[in-house]
């Protein structure tokens, strides 16, 4: 139940949606000025009019409202125009062709069809252009629709609880010697950071076309137009104008059904939609490794057979949290520990995300080596809580793989130069970039192993 105001937006709101969708009604229909004869036979249809003035365009059109027809451009020969009658005027766009017609964004199946949706356009926007400029400044979002149904899964999100970025106070003593003591006193390192408890993920929105009326779910405002009325959440399903959607909030909540695969899908996009604090093939890969493979020589460094990590690939996008990678199913541990690296490496955004790349390259050149660790620590703190989470995670397994050295022979430096291209990838693709930061790249990942009680 919300506030006498809150049911009043919404009657009114409710109450223009029915206004806005009898306005498409009554739009205009496209009326199609035909030619005496057919003018050419790249532009078929006796809709082409050939090379003809504006003067003589306006003359064909005069009084139909509605009325539509193409001509050649005389400024720019080889150039089509629509001409189109609209509000006792004619106004003239630019007309393409790609396979579909489209004079903006929305492309179409024929020019009738285009014509339609401008004259619905047109039209609603004359008679409502007031209402329209105000409707995504009172949005019913928050009482109704997508984010009533949220709350009762944040809720019990919220009940599971996340592990969040510890306090820490750099020491300087035997077991962190590289630290010395003015970084204590920096207080700013003391702060906490925010909880990862609320995963926030932005809605990835796609331009769709919606079948029969449609309201917003942000505004609750009819969504007008023949074809690309709106656009959708392709993660959770919200159904928003293109306008709206970037006032909505990070609050993604990722529908399972809409996810297809694990690989390749964004890290925040698949815990949030398994509701869990990590990846699974993270966690469960990591729990095969430490169960059987810990004392595996070159782990991590020695490639198991491509097919099986790509059967193994297909059997989480398939199955997920189900999926079989046991002994008995992979004897080979390299097979496991190389379908843990794909899924790492294959990640949309890394776990080191694109826009802290650089952040973390420079931060390894510093000569000095408190300095060095200090901005390392402060990246990893405007990290997205679900990419901290699973790096956190990481590097507490690669320490403890690197407590059996003695039979894997992977330190945390080996273990750096195999993680750092996987973790971590230049936001350009270039190549040349990737080369010549390798050796930052396995710096910041070794001293993430060495000092991951202190970092974390």
């Amino acid at each position: 139940v919300y506030s006498s105001v809150g049911q009043t937006n919404f009657i009114n709101m409710r109450v223009f949606y029915l206004t806005v969708y009898q306005l498409q009604q009554e739009a205009p229909r496209p009326k199609r000025i035909t030619c005496p004869q057919e003018v050419s036979a790249s532009v078929p249809g006796r809709k082409f009019h050939g090379i003809i003035s504006r003067e003589y365009a306006d003359e064909l059109l005069a009084g139909t409202e509605g009325a539509y027809l193409i001509r050649e451009s005389q400024r720019q020969p080889g150039t089509h125009t629509l001409a189109l009658s609209f509000g006792h005027q004619t106004l003239n766009y630019r007309l393409f062709y790609d396979g579909k017609h489209f004079v903006g964004e929305k492309r179409f199946e024929s020019v009738h069809d285009l014509v339609t949706d401008a004259l619905i356009t047109l039209y609603i926007e004359t008679k409502a252009a007031e209402y329209i400029a105000k409707m995504t400044t009172n949005p019913i979002y928050e009482h109704l629709g997508y984010t009533s149904l949220l709350k009762d899964k944040m809720v019990h999100r919220l009940s599971r609880g996340r592990t969040e970025p510890r306090r820490v106070t750099f020491q300087s003593d035997d077991r962190v010697s590289l630290i010395s003591s003015p970084v204590v006193r920096r207080s700013a390192l003391k702060d906490t950071p925010e909880k990862l408890s609320s995963y926030e993920k932005i809605h990835n929105f796609k331009v769709h076309t919606f079948r029969g009326p449609h309201w917003c779910e942000y505004c609750a405002n009819f969504m007008w137009g023949l074809i690309a009325q709106g656009v959708r959440c392709s993660d959770c399903g919200l159904n928003v104008h293109k306008q709206c959607s970037k006032l909505v909030p990070s609050d993604c909540q990722p529908d399972l059904r809409r996810i297809k695969k694990v690989y390749s899908c964004d890290l925040t996009t698949l815990v949030k939609a398994h509701n869990t604090t990590r990846p699974m093939v993270v966690d469960m890969c990591i729990r095969e490794i430490e169960l059987r493979g810990m004392k595996s020589e070159g782990l991590y460094r020695v490639s198991g057979f491509s097919e099986h990590i790509e059967d193994v690939r297909l059997a989480f996008d398939r199955d997920g949290e189900k999926a079989d990678i046991s002994a008995s199913a992979y004897a080979d541990i390299n097979i496991i520990a190389g379908a843990l690296k794909l899924y790492l490496r294959d990640l949309p955004i890394p776990v080191i995300t694109f826009d802290l790349y650089s952040k973390f390259i420079q931060a390894a050149k510093l000569p000095n080596a408190e300095s060095r660790l200090e901005a390392i620590h402060e990246g990893l703190l405007q990290l997205p809580p679900a990419h901290y989470e699973t790096l956190r995670y990481m590097m507490a397994h690669l320490k403890r793989v690197t407590t059996f050295e003695k039979y894997n022979l992977m330190n945390a430096e080996n273990l750096g130069i195999v993680f750092g291209p996987t973790l971590m990838q230049p936001p350009e693709q270039n190549a040349l970039t990737t080369l010549n930061d390798m050796r930052q790249q396995k710096l910041v990942v070794q001293l993430m192993i060495e000092h991951e009680d202190v970092l974390f």
